[in-house]
């Protein structure tokens, strides 16, 4: 086997163990094309071989659905034998796991071909030959990702549904506290140990708000001029979120829908673009910004569409998108605006960027932000026309509708030429195989809302 360039120096790991005596555990884990974390759990003795020679891991695990089911049509199980593909440790990613204890700790993989090539389906491969085009051009994308998601009570309700959890009083709150202290304090043991999991981990979590429904959190992750360091503080963020609460018997959700009838959370990617000077190519006193900002929106806006599939994956991914939700549902631009899908926020010039608010916290962030930055750039490299930006409620007749409809945004998704140039055939063929296996397992299952609804008026 191969020793890739971009694998983890073993020194790395050697200083870490004398610095951890007392850490026994290691999981080493990747994010496949559904943008669920899988891997291993070694013990001590057996991480240095991690390091040295890498580890052998399935290729089909890369394209199993979101419930970690084969998908045989990807011809990764059978057909391929389920041949083995190298993972490797990737660089800086070796820190304590504190949700899991004093003895714990996490690395992330990489994962590769046996000759040591990049593996053309791991998403972290996908989102850095996007970044190729940007360096080629002698530029660098600034991102950052920003997450909400819910806390849930890890017991459910008597009909099966999900809930708060309750407060201090024992109280489950109704309301939904929007930016409410008062939320922050009833949850406050739990941002607590967040935080805590995020430093160990150097994953730069900030502040925290209280959401537009009960149990809904958003925390800022820092803007870094290195976007795939930018990804993969969203996937360890979301790892963190999801330990610390089970460790305190609660659910942490990074679903788009959890609730019908409260907010949906979303993924929103912030994008600026520096030249090879480290200058902002976005950055001008007024909020319209420079002639390259608005082709990078125009790029950005023409691809929404097309990576519908990407930014809403799943079928609950689709309930998000409503009138007046804070989820768009028409294409467009907007300065200062919440209701279009690409915002320019407002802030002194050198912080002009955009926010992509379309994808769901459901996304995989690798995949997400490739998205975005390959329509960037295409709209770049053909100096796309934005359109004038859309004042006032986005909601309105104003722009074409987003897809919504998850087997059409899948299909769109393989044709797409501009993802097929920017992500490769293979890469979109197989996400698209993934996708439309779990469209036909999804909707094969007869809900209680078919007997409710068809039963008896069929």
């Amino acid at each position: 086997m191969t020793r890739p360039a971009t694998a983890a120096n073993p020194a790395e790991l050697a200083a870490f163990l004398a610095a951890n005596p007392g850490v026994a555990f290691f999981d080493l884990f990747y994010t496949n094309l559904s943008g669920v974390p899988r891997g291993k759990r070694l013990r001590r003795h057996e991480i240095e071989s991690a390091y040295d020679i890498g580890r052998y891991l399935p290729g089909s695990v890369l394209v199993v659905d979101i419930t970690g089911l084969d998908i045989e049509e990807s011809g990764m199980v059978w057909a391929d034998g389920d041949a083995d593909r190298s993972a490797w440790p990737v660089p800086g990613s070796l820190a304590r796991a504190l949700w899991q204890g004093d003895d714990s700790a996490s690395v992330m993989l990489g994962m590769h071909e046996l000759d040591g090539r990049p593996c053309a389906l791991d998403p972290r491969e996908i989102l850095r030959s996007v970044l190729a085009r940007f360096a080629a051009d002698g530029l660098t994308p600034v991102v950052a990702c920003e997450l909400e998601f819910y806390l849930l009570d890890a017991t459910r309700t008597a009909d099966g549904g999900i809930q708060p959890p309750p407060g201090p009083d024992g109280r489950r709150d109704p309301h939904p506290r929007v930016y409410g202290i008062d939320q922050l304090d009833a949850d406050a043991g739990f941002l607590r140990d967040l935080w805590a999991a995020c430093d160990a981990m150097g994953v730069p979590a900030g502040a925290a708000i209280s959401e537009y429904a009960p149990g809904q959190f958003e925390l800022t992750l820092a803007h870094k001029p290195d976007a795939l360091a930018a990804c993969d503080d969203a996937v360890r963020f979301k790892l963190a979120a999801k330990g610390c609460a089970t460790a305190r018997g609660q659910v942490a959700t990074f679903m788009a829908k959890p609730y019908p009838d409260r907010s949906g959370s979303g993924l929103h990617i912030h994008v600026s673009i520096d030249d090879a000077h480290g200058a902002n190519i976005f950055a001008d006193p007024a909020l319209t910004g420079t002639p390259a900002m608005r082709h990078a929106v125009g790029g950005a806006a023409d691809l929404i569409a097309d990576g519908m599939a990407i930014f809403a994956p799943n079928a609950n991914s689709y309930r998000r998108f409503r009138r007046n939700s804070y989820a768009p549902v028409r294409a467009g631009w907007g300065l200062n605006n919440r209701t279009v899908p690409l915002r320019i926020p407002a802030g002194p010039p050198p912080s002009r960027h955009v926010e992509h608010r379309v994808a769901g916290a459901d996304a995989n962030p690798y995949l997400a932000v490739a998205a975005v930055l390959a329509g960037m750039h295409d709209g770049l490299t053909r100096r796309a026309d934005p359109g004038p930006p859309i004042a006032g409620d986005g909601y309105g007749e104003t722009g074409e509708r987003l897809p919504t409809d998850w087997a059409y945004a899948i299909e769109r998704l393989a044709r797409s030429e501009v993802l097929i140039d920017y992500f490769g055939e293979e890469a979109v063929e197989m996400f698209a195989t993934v996708k439309r296996v779990e469209h036909e397992r999804y909707t094969a299952v007869v809900t209680p809302l078919d007997y409710d609804w068809v039963l008896r008026s069929a």
